[in-house]
């Protein structure tokens, strides 16, 4: 079981909110630029963190630290957040098969993808795809 598993469905991941640069113990300026750019053209493909943290010329470990001050989340939880703003995007806009939507996404299955979705999303794709998502009563 990985860590980030046992977080709160409520947990939100916000792709969007701007890093903390300068944070005591995060990345540099740089290093948050240069990793931000890796991740949005390699997101959707399988990742380690050894290869993130080499970005940065870092040690996985001190990567992983680092980056979870400056963004606050996880590496995993950033990556995934980026997996499921495009999902969103393509269940919005295109009539491809979920499954193609989360091989394109970069999930390990369509099952996976569907998991992720109602944990972090609240809704399973084909909701997302109709427009409609649980409202929080019925969670």
């Amino acid at each position: 079981m990985r860590r980030d598993d046992d977080l709160p469905a409520r947990f939100s991941i916000d792709s969007h909110k701007p890093p903390l640069l300068n944070a005591k113990g995060g990345l540099s300026a740089r290093h948050t630029y240069q990793i931000q750019q890796f991740l949005k053209e390699n997101f959707s493909r399988k990742l380690s963190l050894a290869e993130m943290a080499a970005v940065c010329d870092l040690s996985p470990y001190h990567f992983a630290r680092a980056f979870s001050k400056t963004f606050g989340v996880s590496p995993y939880q950033y990556v995934l957040a980026l997996r499921l703003d495009l999902a969103e995007k393509l269940l919005a806009d295109s009539r491809m098969s979920i499954t193609d939507i989360a091989d394109l996404s970069g999930f390990s299955s369509q099952s996976h993808f569907t998991t992720m979705m109602r944990k972090y999303r609240h809704a399973t794709p084909q909701q997302v795809r109709t427009g409609r998502r649980r409202s929080q009563s019925e969670k």
